[in-house]
């Protein structure tokens, strides 16, 4: 297919959206819209932050929004309160669009927990499932650890990583829900990955906002364990 077909933005908060929000700011998230140019169907990518500018960007590049992936349950991805301060996300984002929302079958309740959306208007979804988008298709990879649910996102030579992984180390695994011995081998599943796809992540904590699975896989810290113990003894839980 074209590669110029596939429509794909990584956009950061603060910045692109939620102009002046101070908490976007400070975490700086990213979200993504992914999406087909031919038949004009787009996917967003965790908007935890003024949805509605999200879909007004994308309206603006000709696309209409058609689906909602979620990374995982934490507000800064989805929406909801914290830091005493509650994001509007998914559920402003439901109110004005009616599209399916997917997140893996593990992070459900909590999704609709903390974002105060009903059960059944998620989607959940398996590791290996695919959810199409256009004539495109993204694989769901569950890949446990930040929390019991979290998934990366693999197309196209591209895997959005949540906060699974960064391009400097990895999500945090001490939050509600979190395993230290699941991180480890999520980390080393996605560095098996074939293809060397670019690796996007759910925040900006490098210099660099994306970069080679390859590269990742060399240089960050997280990547160098490559047994449950020398894990263990590197990052204990």
């Amino acid at each position: 297919m074209a590669s110029d077909r596939l429509y794909f933005r990584q956009l950061l908060a603060g910045r692109d959206w939620a102009v002046g929000d101070p908490i976007a700011t400070q975490m700086r998230n990213f979200a993504y819209l992914i999406g087909d140019r031919e038949t004009g169907d787009c996917l967003v990518v965790d908007p935890a932050y003024a949805a509605a500018d999200l879909v007004q960007l994308a309206e603006a590049d000709g696309m209409r929004l058609s689906g909602v992936l979620a990374t995982h349950h934490h507000p800064d991805h989805v929406g909801g309160t914290m830091l005493g301060f509650t994001l509007s996300g998914v559920k402003e984002l439901l109110e004005k669009v009616d599209v399916p929302v997917h997140v893996n079958a593990e992070e459900l309740p909590w999704v609709a927990n903390v974002t105060g959306i009903a059960p059944s208007e998620l989607t959940g979804h398996a590791h290996g499932d695919k959810v199409a988008v256009g004539g495109f298709e993204i694989e769901l990879l569950h890949t446990p650890g930040h929390t019991p649910g979290s998934q990366c996102f693999l197309f196209e030579d591209r895997l959005i990583a949540g906060d699974t992984l960064f391009v400097d180390g990895c999500g945090r695994t001490d939050f509600p829900g979190g395993n230290s011995e699941d991180m480890f081998h999520s980390l080393r599943s996605l560095a098996a990955l074939q293809g060397n796809p670019v690796v996007y992540p759910g925040h900006w904590y490098s210099e660099e906002p994306s970069a080679e699975l390859t590269k990742i896989v060399e240089k960050n810290y997280v990547m160098r364990p490559k047994t449950l113990d020398e894990w263990q003894m590197f990052m204990p839980g």
